[in-house]
């Protein structure tokens, strides 16, 4: 099987492959409550996994390796429930850029920021735009439920969309690691969902307000958690990593005009 995981690759095949022009896959997720069934460690858990799941796929027609998950991201709308650590935007896009920088200096031109959390994703658009003026390199990324929502959307039940320690995080923590989930919490993990950039019911869903998590769910759960199961989890990260493989193999991703 053909290795992935820069961390297990030499320098000397790490090298080797950016002169193949490889894709180098960048997950970042974040470390934060996800309600009281599941560990902090889920955006960053998914997202890795999505990661090595799609490179897996990619590689047999593109040569691709993932880069180390930045294990934290901007979670501030977390900090009021317990677990949470966070970055600032300014740390965040510094991070990234260091990391970045460093895999463009080797050589790799397509280098693609896979994000795991929500609270990460207009921060890592800004990043993509300022990092591609300064270094005119096409850098790209995405977050994966917005690369696979139809995908996600067909397989799931009670839901959507993917939301936050929901019917469909928690079906894939089923699927990959089961021992750290409270499954006599599942039956009562529900948390409202109300549509719109600020989340308030009425509320134009153009009008965006920033608030805490508690402030719309105290038990820090949005979606249907008491519908998750292993084998929905399987079937959504196969999906997703399909999704997310087409989606890098696509040229035109690394071509087009800046």
């Amino acid at each position: 099987m053909t290795e992935i995981e820069w961390a297990r690759l030499k320098a000397s095949e790490i090298a080797a492959l950016a002169k193949r022009n490889a894709i180098v896959i960048l997950p970042i997720g974040s470390t934060e409550q996800h309600g009281p069934h599941l560990p902090t460690q889920v955006d960053s858990r998914l997202a890795t996994e999505v990661a090595h799941r799609a490179a897996r796929r990619m590689t047999h027609e593109h040569p691709t390796i993932v880069a180390p998950t930045i294990p934290y991201g901007m979670s501030e709308h977390h900090m009021s429930l317990s677990g949470t650590i966070t970055l600032d935007y300014a740390t965040m896009a510094a991070v990234l850029g260091c990391a970045c920088e460093s895999i463009m200096r080797h050589g790799f031109r397509r280098i693609f920021v896979l994000n795991g959390h929500g609270g990460n994703t207009d921060g890592v658009y800004t990043f993509i735009t300022e990092f591609t003026v300064r270094h005119r390199v096409p850098i790209a990324g995405g977050t994966y439920w917005n690369i696979a929502q139809k995908e996600i959307a067909a397989i799931l039940e009670k839901q959507e969309y993917l939301l936050h320690a929901c019917e469909a995080e928690t079906s894939m923590m089923l699927a990959l690691t089961p021992e750290l989930i409270d499954r006599d919490e599942l039956s009562q993990m529900h948390g409202p969902y109300i549509p719109g950039l600020s989340a308030i019911a009425g509320v134009n869903p153009g009008v965006y307000r920033w608030r805490q998590l508690s402030s719309r769910s105290p038990i820090g759960v949005i979606g249907e958690a008491g519908a998750a199961s292993p084998e929905k989890g399987v079937r959504l990260l196969d999906t997703i990593s399909d999704a997310v493989a087409r989606a890098l193999l696509e040229e035109r991703v690394w071509t087009e005009p800046m």
